[in-house]
C-alpha cells in the first residue's frame, strides 16, 4: 500500500481544519446553516480518507464494516428525526463522541510509556465517560423515559465529592503505573459522575446541560488527539469544545442564571424545574372567529413561537397566516427567544423550513422594544420566555431570566392546549389579565381555524 506523503498529509489535515472553522462561521446564522453543515461534512470526509490514506491501518474490513453499519444507522435516523426530538438527537452524539474517545484512550494505555500521554489518556476516559453517561441521563429526561425534574436525594453532594476524589486518585496512579484494572475503574468512576452530574438538573436547564456536555466531548476529542499524535483530532475537538463553552454560557446568560447555579442550583432549590399544579383561577377563553377579527383589524401583529409550535408542527400555518395577515396590509414580524423551543436556534430554524423571511425573524434584544407598539402578541406554544414572574417574582425559578415583553401588547392571545405550566413547570400570570385571552387546541389546528377566519373577512 502507497501512503501519502507527510506533506500532503498535513496540507488535507489543514484543509479539513480550515473546512471545521468554515462550517461553524456558517452555523453562526440560520441564513448559512446549510451551507455549514455541508462544508463541515465535506471536511468530515477529507479527514477520514486522509486517514485511510496516510497510515498503516490494521483491521481494515473491521473499520470497513463499522463505517458501513454506522452509516445504515444514522442516516435513517437523521431524515426522520423531528425538530422537536432534534436536542434528543444532539445529546446522544455528544454521548456518543465522549464515549469513543473514551474507549480509544482505554485501547492505547498499553502502548503509552511517558506519563505526559498517560495524563492525556485518564483525562479522555474521565471527561469521556462523564459526557457519555450524562448524555444518555438528559436524552432519558428530554424523551421523558424519566421525569425531567431534578432528581435528588440526601447525601447526593457527599457521594459526587466521593466519586470525584476516587476518580482523581485512580487517575494519578494510573498516570504513573498505567494500571488497566485502575483505568478501567477510572472509567467506571466517569460514568458515575455522569450520571451524578445531570441528575438534579430539570425543567429548561436540560439543553443547556446538553450544550455543557459538546463541549466536555470536544475536550475529550482533543486530548484523545493527543494520545493518538493526530493534529487534525486536536483542532476539531479545540472547536467543538470552545463553541460549546461559548453556546452554554450564552444559553445560561439568556436564562439570566450562571453555570455552577444550573448544575448545582437543585441542591439549594433553585432549579428551573418548579410545580406542575394548575391553577383553578379563571381565564378568558377565545373562539378563532374572535381571535381572527383581532388579528384582522390590527396594524401590527408579533407571532412568538415556542415549543407547542414545534411538537405541533404548526410553522408552515404559521408563515401562511403572517402571509395572510401581510396580503392585508399589516405588520406581521416573529419575536426569537435565544431559549424558545429546547435548543438554541430552534425556532429559526422551524420557521426557516417554513419560508418565513429571515428579516421577519427578530432577536429578542431588537423585538422587545416593538411589542409596547403591537395591537396583538399572538403566542403559539410558548410560555416560560414571556413569564413575567421572570421580572416580578423574586422567589420563582426563572426569576432574573431575561423574557420577551409579550405583556406590553395591547392584546395578547395565547394559543395553548392546556392550562399545564411549560417545560420550566411554573404557573405564567400573563394568562390570567384582562388583557390576555386564551384559545385552547392543537397549535396547527387552531393556527388552521384562525387562518381561515382570517381568510373569511
Amino acid at each position: 500500500m502507497i501512503l501519502l506523503d507527510p506533506v500532503w498529509t498535513s496540507l488535507l489535515y489543514l484543509i479539513a481544519a480550515v473546512f471545521f472553522i468554515l462550517a461553524l462561521r456558517g452555523l453562526s446564522s440560520p441564513r448559512t446553516a446549510r451551507r455549514g453543515n455541508l462544508i463541515g461534512a465535506a471536511g468530515a470526509l477529507i479527514a477520514v480518507v486522509t486517514v485511510f490514506l496516510s497510515s498503516r491501518l490494521d483491521n481494515i474490513p473491521w473499520i470497513l464494516a463499522a463505517i458501513v453499519v454506522g452509516s445504515a444507522v444514522a442516516a435513517p435516523v437523521a431524515r426522520r428525526v423531528r425538530m422537536t426530538q432534534m436536542p434528543q438527537l444532539v445529546a446522544l452524539f455528544n454521548g456518543v463522541g465522549g464515549g469513543a474517545a473514551a474507549l480509544v484512550a482505554l485501547l492505547e494505555l498499553s502502548h503509552a510509556d511517558d506519563p505526559w500521554v498517560r495524563l492525556a489518556i485518564v483525562f479522555t476516559l474521565l471527561v469521556g465517560a462523564v459526557s457519555f453517561a450524562g448524555s444518555g441521563v438528559t436524552f432519558a429526561k428530554l424523551q421523558e423515559l424519566m421525569t425531567t425534574r431534578p432528581v435528588v436525594f440526601p447525601g447526593l453532594p457527599v457521594v459526587m465529592g466521593a466519586v470525584l476524589l476516587a476518580a482523581v486518585a485512580a487517575a494519578v496512579v494510573v498516570i504513573f503505573t498505567g494500571s488497566l484494572p485502575l483505568a478501567v475503574l477510572l472509567l467506571a468512576l466517569g460514568l458515575a459522575a455522569g450520571v451524578l452530574l445531570v441528575l438534579p438538573v430539570g425543567g429548561a436547564d436540560v439543553p443547556i446541560v446538553i450544550s455543557l456536555l459538546n463541549a466536555f466531548t470536544g475536550l475529550a476529542v482533543a486530548a484523545s488527539g493527543v494520545v493518538l499524535g493526530n493534529v487534525l483530532l486536536v483542532v476539531a475537538g479545540t472547536l467543538v469544545g470552545a463553541s460549546g463553552t461559548i453556546l452554554t454560557r450564552a444559553m445560561a446568560a439568556a436564562m439570566g442564571r450562571s453555570v455552577t447555579g444550573i448544575l448545582f442550583g437543585a441542591f439549594k432549590g433553585s432549579s428551573t424545574a418548579g410545580s406542575t399544579a394548575v391553577s383553578e383561577r379563571p381565564v378568558r377563553s377565545s373562539s378563532a372567529e374572535d381571535v381572527a377579527v383581532l388579528l384582522g383589524y390590527a396594524q401590527r401583529v408579533i407571532i412568538v413561537p415556542g415549543y407547542g409550535l414545534a411538537v405541533a408542527q404548526g410553522q408552515h400555518t404559521a408563515a401562511e397566516l403572517a402571509q395572510a395577515l401581510e396580503a392585508r396590509g399589516i405588520e406581521v414580524d416573529f419575536a426569537i427567544h435565544p431559549v424558545a423551543g429546547r435548543m438554541p436556534g430552534h425556532m429559526n430554524v422551524l420557521l426557516a423550513e417554513a419560508n418565513v423571511p429571515y428579516e421577519s425573524l427578530k432577536e429578542m434584544g431588537e423585538i422587545n422594544p416593538e411589542f409596547k407598539t403591537a395591537d396583538v402578541a399572538l403566542v403559539v406554544g410558548a410560555n416560560d420566555v414571556v413569564n413575567p414572574a421572570a421580572k416580578t417574582s423574586s422567589g420563582s425559578p426563572i426569576y432574573g431570566m431575561p423574557i420577551l415583553e409579550v405583556a406590553e401588547a395591547r392584546q395578547v392571545v395565547f394559543l395553548k392546549r392546556s392550562m399545564r405550566p411549560g417545560f420550566a413547570g411554573i404557573e405564567n400570570d400573563l394568562l390570567y389579565e384582562p388583557q390576555t385571552s386564551l384559545l385552547f387546541g392543537d397549535a396547527k389546528d387552531s393556527l388552521a381555524q384562525v387562518l381561515g377566519a382570517v381568510k373569511a373577512l
